[in-house]
């Protein structure tokens, strides 16, 4: 058997029940087997729109977002067929994982004596 991968030490996201009622542009949902076959391995999805424009069978909807990856960044775009009774809400959202901001060099002091001829102090 082989040993666990590096996510299998990440803890596990607190979720909400299965099932979405109510969709939401900016919620994270756990897609699973229960949600479409397809999803043998389940993923994260940061959800953009419901493709309403698209024609499905009734009880699923395409959904269009990002997949996420363990640290909650979008690895891809992309339109997935799922059943929403299938789907789990990630309760508390991924923290966005943005680059560190570089600290900003302090600006010059105000030039009061713009225009005006220094004096250098001679010894």
């Amino acid at each position: 058997m082989n040993a666990p991968g590096p996510a299998a030490h990440t803890p596990e996201p607190t979720l909400q029940a299965a099932g979405v009622t109510e969709f939401r542009a900016g919620m994270v949902l756990r897609v699973t087997r229960a949600a479409s076959p397809q999803f043998v391995q389940p993923i994260f999805f940061r959800l953009i729109k419901v493709r309403e424009d698209w024609i499905t069978y009734h009880g699923w909807v395409w959904l269009h977002g990002y997949q996420l990856d363990a640290r909650g960044e979008a690895v891809a775009q992309r339109s997935i067929f799922v059943q929403p009774a299938g789907l789990i809400v990630r309760a508390t959202p991924v923290p966005a994982t943005r680059p560190a901001r570089r600290p900003t060099p302090p600006r010059p002091a105000a030039r009061a004596r713009q225009g005006k001829k220094s004096i250098d102090r001679q010894v």
